[in-house]
């Protein structure tokens, strides 16, 4: 596939004046391509073996995009060997804060470039031509689900975090409930297998 210079400077352009948000694309890649395929059972192993911390450990790994998948795996497996009510607390409360680190590092330090991307022509357009009940639900809405699944949080993390009226304690309130459900749904489903 060929790309125009166009294409290229506009390209360059954009990882010029967005640095993070490309450094935040690349990682998401470079986690991809090293845990994609790999075999978890060791690490399975030792998080049964260190029981309701490995479920809390298990929890903050569910967090993050590379992580996410082995993590759910490890919560098949301990569904087995746990009481998952209880389970799915503890493990909420880790993804918890994994998504607390998260909120914090874009609230604060992609600031400036959500303020920069804000003032795009196409960010301006989209936000002046979509209903404002649309933009007041869409984007929460589309957070938690994410924050709720297997999917990687950053995502729902960072998306919860450009919405200027998510407080650090609602965020809070939302990312334990939605997790924990999350977690709690993939061990009612790994304790029926």
């Amino acid at each position: 596939m060929r790309y125009s210079n166009s294409t290229l400077k506009l390209a360059s352009s954009y990882a010029y004046k967005y640095p993070k948000f490309l450094l935040l694309i690349i990682t998401f890649i470079i986690a991809y391509l090293i845990f994609h395929g790999r075999n978890y059972q060791p690490m399975n192993e030792l998080v049964i073996s260190l029981g309701y911390f490995g479920t809390f450990l298990t929890g903050m790994l569910f967090a993050y995009g590379f992580t996410a998948a082995p993590a759910t795996s490890i919560f098949l497996i301990l569904s087995q060997h746990q009481n998952i009510y209880l389970a799915c607390l503890i493990g909420g409360l880790g993804a918890l804060i994994s998504d607390l680190l998260i909120f914090k590092f874009i609230r604060v330090s992609f600031n400036d470039e959500i303020e920069k991307l804000s003032n795009e022509k196409i960010v301006l357009h989209l936000n002046n031509h979509t209903p404002s009940i649309f933009k007041r639900l869409f984007l929460p809405v589309l957070a938690g689900f994410i924050i709720a699944s297997p999917l990687p949080d950053e995502i729902g993390v960072s998306l919860a975090a450009t919405i200027r009226t998510i407080s650090t304690r609602l965020f809070s309130v939302m990312s334990y409930v939605l997790n924990t459900a999350g977690i709690l749904i993939i061990l009612i489903i790994g304790k029926g297998l």
